[in-house]
């Protein structure tokens, strides 16, 4: 360290400000806080100081506290010196008293609590003496990401939502729930649901059990409400409802999504939900809807939507409609689609229409593009093949067979795909995959070097075998798999077949599957095997 910091005494003042703003703050904090006074005087700038996330990230999205060593030389020797500069904490639940009580901050306006348990974030804001009192006046923004544990109902969460609002006086913007692999939902389904609201409140982040408790939101209880972000878990509505029809002026960013397998809201409620934004300046809409008869396409965005905000300037969409009992020569082409955007003045748009003999439905899958969603769901062969850098998150469904190509094409495509589910159970028809060798006769290995999960639950075992094979498929390191236990039985011969062996040393099997007994060998076939017990 020291013989670092004479190489740094070398450069001026302005080179080692380049240098430190393309370097972690924290480690920059915590490795030359304290070496030298010109270290410390550049250190101290706002730049460094103001904004600070004490806690870590795992390759799996989830998130724990720093080191007891980082912690200590936080708490003890950097944070007293800097407390006046800092304007923002983001912190991991077990550690967030210790810091908070380390030294005072005056400036602090904005607080991310992060990995709480539901119980403790209650007491947080039911509590007169909790430690979050001490900031009720001062903090602006707040976010809260709370722990996702079995047996614990929707109305601790809303009951953490509601008294939110009753211990921040100043709160501008409120993220409930940041984490896309946590929902912690609120519902107002009930006889006497809270009493509630907020004259300052700016922008509003949630997620919702229904639809229901979007429209309840939106009842004037926050009535300068900028921006919306609202994301339903359930596909249909609670009761019929009375919709409401009064506008909402000050309203002039929204975003709408769900992660059901399909609502059955959007001509009902969406739309006329809709038209009460008239002066709404952004719009974003990601879902899969059930329709009657149309699909949902440029003219019927430009219709029901469009027409009706005239102050619109930007529209992201992201949505697959569905039409059940449908033959295929009934459906519009693709091409067809595509000429319904013609006089579309947003982004590039990406269109695929595709029929299901065996279920006898339609779906019609429109985006704008460049896409700015993590998740991409029902992928078909049908893929156009564009790159979609932001997308971590894949499933692929058809009921034609996935063959080689198609595969090749999903990883150029999701380069930095992490998640991928494969729901297909036709088997493949080319196994040798002629087409796809290079002039040696080799095969085109194929490659997701940021997977870490894999599900192959609904898939046929030639999937199995595709994902298995050395010949065909190159996995990272560290694998989750989650596969039926025949399927992978069958296709790696009971754990002995030498051409899937590569690949399942790399691989953390679960299973999925409850069986009586199993081959002793099979743990020394994977990285890892987590078997259950009966």
């Amino acid at each position: 360290m020291v013989h670092s910091c004479i190489q740094l005494n070398d450069l001026p003042d302005e080179i080692l400000v380049i240098i430190f703003k393309e370097l972690n703050n924290i480690i920059l904090l915590y490795s030359l806080m304290g070496i030298n006074k010109r270290l410390d005087k550049i250190l101290h700038d706002s730049i460094f100081t103001s904004n600070l996330t004490l806690l870590n990230y795992s390759s799996y999205d989830s998130i724990y506290s720093l080191s007891n060593p980082m912690l200590d030389r936080f708490c003890l020797q950097i944070l007293p010196k800097i407390n006046n500069k800092i304007k923002s904490f983001n912190l991991e639940s077990s550690s967030m008293k210790r810091i908070l009580l380390s030294a005072n901050y005056p400036n602090l306006f904005e607080l991310g609590i992060f990995n709480i348990e539901k119980e403790a974030a209650l007491c947080l804001v039911t509590h007169q003496n909790s430690l979050i009192h001490m900031f009720k006046n001062q903090i602006s923004s707040l976010i809260i990401g709370t722990k996702n544990r079995l047996g614990v109902s929707h109305d601790v969460n809303t009951l953490i939502f509601t008294n939110i609002f009753s211990v921040f006086n100043n709160l501008k913007y409120f993220n409930f729930d940041p984490s896309s692999i946590c929902y912690q939902a609120i519902s107002f389904n009930n006889s006497s649901p809270p009493i509630f609201s907020s004259t300052t409140l700016l922008e509003l982040h949630v997620k919702v059990d229904a639809i229901d408790d979007c429209l309840y939101l939106l009842d004037g209880r926050f009535n300068q409400l900028r921006s919306f972000h609202v994301h339903i878990l359930m596909p249909f509505t609670y009761s019929m409802l009375q919709l409401n029809t009064e506008k909402l002026p000050n309203l002039k960013n929204f975003s709408l999504s769900s992660c059901s397998p399909k609502i059955f809201f959007y001509d009902e409620i969406v739309i006329p939900l809709l038209h009460r934004m008239l002066n709404l300046e952004q719009l974003n809409l990601y879902f899969y809807c059930s329709r009657q008869k149309t699909f949902v396409d440029g003219n019927d965005l430009r219709t029901n939507i469009l027409n009706h905000l005239p102050r619109l300037k930007s529209f992201a969409f992201n949505i697959r409609s569905s039409i059940d009992s449908v033959n295929q020569i009934d459906l519009p082409s693709n091409d067809y689609i595509q000429h319904t955007f013609r006089e579309f003045k947003y982004k590039k748009i990406l269109s695929c229409v595709d029929y299901f003999p065996d279920s006898n439905s339609g779906e019609c899958y429109i985006c704008s593009y460049p896409f700015t969603m993590t998740c991409y769901e029902r992928i078909t062969n049908n893929f156009s093949g564009q790159v979609f850098q932001s997308v971590c998150e894949v499933s692929l469904f058809d009921e034609r067979s996935f063959e080689h190509e198609f595969f090749l094409r999903i990883a150029q495509s999701f380069p930095f795909m992490k998640k991928l589910c494969v729901i297909n159970d036709k088997p493949q028809n080319d196994k040798q995959c002629r087409k796809w060798k290079d002039n040696n006769n080799n095969l085109l290995i194929i490659e997701y070097p940021y997977l870490i999960h894999l599900d192959l639950d609904q898939a046929h075992h030639d999937y199995v075998e595709q994902f298995l094979l050395d010949s065909k498929m190159c996995l990272p390191i560290n694998v989750e798999l989650h596969v039926m236990y025949e399927s992978l039985k069958k296709v790696t011969r009971n754990f002995k077949r030498n051409a899937t062996r590569i690949n399942c040393s790399k691989i953390n099997y679960i299973y999925t599957d409850r069986i009586s007994r199993y081959p002793k060998h099979l743990k020394d076939y994977f990285r890892s095997a987590y078997l259950p017990t009966l």
